[in-house]
């Protein structure tokens, strides 16, 4: 209990959020290089990656939220600022989860860990092929907004948990976003 209590924070102002978000990426990235150059040791592990990249980015976004609630609750700024300003930090939040996944899609390959359930022409599946990052990116974003197309399948336990991880994200940080909206509104009409 004492953890929510805390005042001090590593990120307590908003102009700091803007730009420690998206180092949130960097250890990914780095991953993305040594998948590159060092192919051996992530073929080898290649589970236990993907679990970590999940674990990693739900104990981040948790901290990013606990983080824009501290920062709204805390600013001095008049009432639409500080709301626009909160409204900004989700919107860069969910940019940098959707993209976050994208790149655990596309590290262990989207076809590998998603099938296609639709009929496409050759042309088109090969241009799907073509450009595996858009639709790493498509798969990400229908997941995290909860929209499922349900054309992309998982086929692995491992692609279940991803998406399972990303959806819980989805629908956490948009019920957070809309119970931050009715508290800011409450508190308007107390003032």
């Amino acid at each position: 209990m004492n953890y929510f209590q805390r005042e001090k924070r590593f990120i307590d102002t908003i102009n700091l959020a803007y730009i420690f978000i998206p180092i949130i990426l960097l250890p990914l990235l780095l991953e993305w290089y040594l998948h590159i150059h060092n192919n051996s040791f992530f073929i080898e592990y290649h589970d236990e990656i993907l679990i970590a990249n999940i674990v990693y980015i739900v104990i981040a976004r948790f901290a990013l939220l606990d983080t824009a609630i501290y920062i709204f609750s805390h600013s001095n700024h008049h009432f639409h600022i500080a709301l626009m300003q909160v409204v900004l930090l989700y919107l860069e939040v969910t940019v940098i989860t959707i993209v976050y996944y994208a790149i655990v899609f596309h590290i262990f390959d989207v076809f590998a860990l998603f099938h296609l359930n639709s009929e496409f022409s050759p042309q088109n599946l090969e241009i799907i092929h073509e450009h595996s990052f858009v639709t790493s990116l498509y798969i990400s974003a229908v997941t995290f907004t909860t929209l499922g197309s349900g054309d992309w399948i998982p086929q692995t336990l491992n692609a279940m948990i991803a998406v399972v991880s990303e959806v819980i994200l989805g629908v956490v940080q948009g019920g957070v976003f809309v119970a931050i909206i009715i508290y800011a509104h409450q508190n308007k009409e107390i003032k």
